[in-house]
C-alpha cells in the first residue's frame, strides 16, 4: 500500500487497456478487454485487491487509500460523462461491484444506484423526464444498501413492497406508478432508519461505505464455502469496480439480461439468453423473477438482439471459449457489463471442447486439457429406466435426471445426504446462500427464476440437474411440504426431475447413463497424442 493514492485500473477512461486479473479482478480485466475490442462498455475504474486484506484487518491507512482512490476515480468518471455525483440536474450514479481473480458468481456483493438521494433522484427526473425510473431506482438503492452495508434482511422491504402492490392492485412491481414508488422509497427509508441502516445523504459517504462492504464480503460464509469447494483458497482477495450506471429499468425498450455464446447446459452452438424488460441486472441473476428468452428480445428489440449475438461471437473468438455475458439495454442502446468463461455442465464441457477444436478455435491438446477434470460418469446422457406420469413441468436450467427425497431447505438436503440418501432441493427461489444445499442435493427445483440466475449457474457448474420456473409449485410456509398442482408432496417423499424434458414425477425411479459420443472422440484424440509422444 504505497503512495497517497492507489493505482487505478481504468476502463474507457484512457490509460491502461490491459488489467492484471490478480490485482483488479477478472471482471475489470474483461471489461477493459471488451472496451479495447470496441464493444459498448460504460466507463469504469477498479481498485486493487491489494486493499482487501488490510481493509478486512481494519487498517486506517487502507481506508485512507480507499477514500483517495474513490475520489480520483469519480473525478475521472465525472469528466468523461459530464455528470456529477449527487448533482441536482445532471447526476452521476454508479454501481459498486466485486471482482476476484477467479469468477465466484453471486458469492460476493454488488450495490447498484449509488449516488441516489432525494436531490439526485429529482435530478434524474430533470435529465430523463422519467419519474418512474428515478423513484424505482431510489427505493432499490435504499434496500440494497440497508442489506449489504447495514446488515438488514430483505423481509421487511419485501413485505412493504407486497403491501404496496396489494394497495395499488398491481400484479407485480413493474405495474407500480411513479407516485406509488415514491411513497415506497419513503417507507423503505423509514424501515432502514429504524435499524440504523439507512444510506447517508452524502453520495461520497455512500460510495465509501459501499466499496468497503464489497471488500468485506470476501469473508462472508457463502464466499468462504464457495472458495473451499472450488479450490480457490489462495486468491489475494476481491478487487472493487466502480462503473457508471446504465438503467435497465428505464421502460419498455430497456432491460437487463445474461447471455451465453453457446448453450451451457448442452453445448449446442446457439445464443442462450435470459432477459427481463424494464429491470436491473440483479432482478435477472437473483432468480426472483422469471425472464424471457432470446426470441422474445429479438421480437421487441431486433437491432439489440443482433448486436448482442455479434458481440457474444466476438468475445468467444477473442477468448477462445464459451462466454457468459451480462448486459443491459437502456432505451434501446446495448451495453456490455461483464464477460467470463461460462460455467457449464460436464456434458456441455465435452461437446464444447470437441466443437471448439473442430472449428479451429483451439487445438486438440487444448481440448483434452480442458476436460481433464470432467467426471465422465456425469457427462453422458442420463435417462430414467421406468416411465412415470408427469405431475408438473418446468424450464430446464441444467440437464440430467435426478431422483431423491424432497427437501425444502439446504439444511434438510444436507441431513439427507449425511444419511447416504439422494436429495432434491425444492425452493420457491434460490439464492447463493443455498450453495451448501446445492452441493448436498442431486437435483434442484424452483417455483420461479430463470436459466441464468446465479443459482442455475452454480448448479450447472456442479453438474446437478436443475429445473426452474415451475408455475404449479407452491411451497408451504413451514418448508416441510408443497403442492405440485393437485398433488401433495411432503418432506422425505420421493421426487424425480427430468432435465431433458422438464418433466417432474413422483416416486422412486432408477437411472441409466449412456456414454456421450464426445467421450469416444476425446479418447481417440488422447490415444493419438500418446502415440505422437
Amino acid at each position: 500500500m504505497k503512495g497517497e493514492t492507489p493505482e487505478l485500473g481504468l476502463i474507457g477512461l484512457g490509460g491502461n487497456h490491459e488489467l492484471p486479473p490478480a490485482l483488479y479482478g477478472s471482471k475489470a480485466a474483461e471489461l477493459a478487454r471488451m472496451s479495447a475490442l470496441g464493444l459498448p462498455v460504460p466507463p469504469a475504474f477498479a481498485l486493487s485487491a491489494n486493499l482487501c486484506a488490510p481493509i478486512l484487518a481494519g487498517e486506517k491507512q487502507a481506508f485512507d487509500l480507499l477514500r483517495a482512490g474513490l475520489a480520483e476515480g469519480v473525478g475521472l468518471l465525472e469528466s468523461a460523462t459530464g455528470r456529477r455525483l449527487g448533482d441536482a440536474r445532471e447526476p452521476l450514479f454508479v454501481s459498486v461491484r466485486s471482482g476476484a481473480e477467479k469468477s465466484m458468481p453471486g458469492m460476493l456483493e454488488t450495490i447498484l444506484d449509488v449516488g441516489m438521494n432525494p436531490t439526485s433522484a429529482h435530478g434524474l427526473i430533470r435529465a430523463t423526464g422519467n419519474p418512474r425510473l428515478a423513484f424505482d431506482s431510489h427505493r432499490r438503492f435504499i434496500q440494497i444498501y440497508a442489506q449489504v452495508v447495514g446488515g438488514m434482511v430483505a423481509q421487511p422491504f419485501e413485505e412493504a413492497l407486497a403491501r404496496m402492490m396489494r394497495a395499488e392492485d398491481a400484479a407485480h412491481e413493474g405495474e407500480l406508478d411513479p407516485e406509488a414508488l415514491e411513497r415506497l422509497a419513503g417507507e423503505f427509508l423509514a424501515l432502514a432508519a429504524a435499524e440504523e441502516a439507512a444510506p447517508p445523504p452524502d453520495p461520497v459517504a455512500q460510495l465509501f461505505f459501499a466499496a468497503r462492504a464489497v471488500y468485506l464480503s470476501w469473508q462472508s460464509p457463502r464466499a468462504i464455502l464457495y472458495r473451499k469447494m472450488n479450490g480457490l483458497e489462495n486468491l489475494l482477495g476481491t478487487a472493487v469496480t466502480i462503473q457508471t450506471m446504465v438503467f435497465g429499468n428505464s421502460g419498455g425498450a430497456s432491460g437487463s439480461g445474461v447471455a451465453f455464446s453457446r448453450d451451457p447446459a448442452t453445448g449446442a452452438k446457439q445464443l442462450y439468453a435470459d432477459f427481463l424488460f424494464d429491470a436491473q441486472g440483479e432482478d435477472v441473476v437473483s432468480g426472483r423473477r422469471t425472464p424471457v428468452d432470446a426470441g422474445a428480445l429479438k421480437r421487441r428489440l431486433p437491432e439489440v438482439a443482433a448486436q448482442l449475438a455479434a458481440g457474444a461471437e466476438t468475445l468467444e473468438k477473442d477468448r477462445r471459449d464459451v462466454q457468459d455475458v451480462e448486459f443491459t439495454v437502456e432505451n434501446g442502446k446495448l451495453f456490455f457489463l461483464q464477460t467470463r468463461s461460462a460455467k457449464r455442465t460436464p456434458r456441455a464441457a465435452l461437446k464444447i471442447a470437441v466443437d471448439l477444436a473442430t472449428e479451429g478455435l483451439i487445438d486438440k491438446s487444448e481440448a483434452l486439457r480442458r476436460v481433464t477434470d470432467v467426471d465422465l460418469t456425469k457427462a453422458g446422457r442420463a435417462a430414467f429406466v421406468q416411465a412415470a406420469p408427469a405431475v408438473a413441468r418446468a424450464t430446464v436450467a441444467a440437464p440430467g435426471v435426478a431422483c431423491g427425497r424432497a427437501c425444502f431447505t439446504s439444511a434438510q438436503a444436507e441431513e439427507v445426504a449425511r444419511r447416504g440418501e439422494k436429495a432434491i432441493l425444492i425452493r420457491r427461489d434460490t439464492s447463493t446462500e443455498d450453495v451448501a444445499g446445492f452441493a448436498a442435493a442431486d437435483g434442484i427445483l424452483t417455483a420461479i427464476g430463470g436459466r441464468t440466475s446465479h443459482a442455475a449457474v452454480v448448479a450447472r457448474q456442479m453438474g446437478k440437474a436443475c429445473l426452474v420456473g415451475c408455475a404449479t409449485l407452491s411451497i408451504d410456509p413451514d418448508d416441510r411440504a408443497a403442492a405440485l398442482g393437485e398433488k401433495r408432496l411432503r418432506q422425505g417423499d420421493w421426487i424425480a426431475l427430468d432435465g431433458t424434458t422438464g418433466e417432474i414425477s413422483l416416486g422412486q425411479r432408477d437411472i441409466a447413463i449412456a456414454e456421450a459420443k464426445e467421450s469416444a472422440i476425446l479418447r481417440h484424440w488422447r490415444d493419438e497424442d500418446a502415440r505422437r509422444r
